[in-house]
């Protein structure tokens, strides 16, 4: 098995290359790179290899801009620092990545992966079946910081006025119309449903407690137990309806406060 690694610290290299050759006596490692520039000059010049080890974050920039650089036929196992939250959406592709420091067993159960769908395209050519760049789109996804909506536009009156997000204190639904609640306890009608409004709202700030309520961290001045396994809150500014935590969300709630 052929293997070029793209990796920009010497450590990290010689690192790979030990636990490599502990976990398949048959690997060889045909080339090292450390950029970008380099790693597309490596590919266009040499015949592909069987497998690459590629860092994501590299010292000119994202490994992302190899594929929209040059076309990549080998199979690829991504290595990372971002944590397993943001990427977790990846063990279910036919590409793997290994979270550093990267560990032995992590490494050998990769590579017995990259063996099994080696066999099933009985070569490293057919493996192109591999929608990698549909993997890249989705990597540069997550890992690019999602915007928030900052500011919400809603009429007072026969004008229309901006809301910075901050100075919300939570969202709610009556059933007919959707409003929220300013810090300074001032209510206006907001023209977007809840589920708009998840998409909307930075999950660090604010929290769906129910289909109809979403609260800010700031607005919460105390917590209940309420009959059902459910939890009451006591909000700041006073809302004019039961503010509960849905069953069903009451672990995931805790966890939000608990952050």
């Amino acid at each position: 098995m052929k293997v070029l690694i793209i990796e920009d610290e010497d450590l990290a290299v010689k690192k790979l290359q030990k636990t490599l050759a502990s976990v398949d006596d048959s690997a060889e490692v045909v080339g090292v790179t450390d950029s970008i520039n380099a790693s597309v000059k490596w590919l266009q010049s040499n015949p592909t290899p069987d497998l690459i080890l590629m860092d994501i974050e590299l010292a000119d920039g994202q490994s992302f801009e190899i594929f929209e650089r040059t076309e990549v036929k080998s199979t690829v196992i991504f290595t990372t620092s971002y944590d397993e939250f943001a990427l977790k959406a990846f063990k279910v592709n036919s590409v793997d990545y290994l979270l550093k420091p990267i560990q032995k067993e992590d490494l050998q159960s990769a590579l017995d992966k990259f063996s099994k769908m080696k066999a099933l395209y009985n070569n490293a050519g057919s493996m192109t079946v591999l929608n990698v760049e549909n993997l890249v789109k989705e990597l540069q996804q997550k890992l690019q910081p999602k915007e928030y909506r900052k500011r919400f536009l809603v009429k007072l009156g026969q004008k229309l006025i901006s809301i910075e997000t901050d100075d919300i204190a939570y969202f709610y639904s009556d059933g007919r119309l959707n409003f929220f609640k300013t810090k300074d306890n001032k209510r206006f009608v907001v023209d977007y449903t809840m589920d708009e409004l998840e998409e909307m709202l930075d999950p660090e700030k604010y929290f769906r407690i129910s289909r109809s309520f979403f609260v800010s961290i700031e607005s919460i001045e105390k917590i209940d137990d309420y009959f059902g396994n459910r939890l009451i809150l006591q909000l700041t500014p006073v809302v004019d309806k039961e503010s509960l935590v849905s069953r069903e969300k009451v672990t995931e709630f805790k966890k939000w406060m608990g952050k």
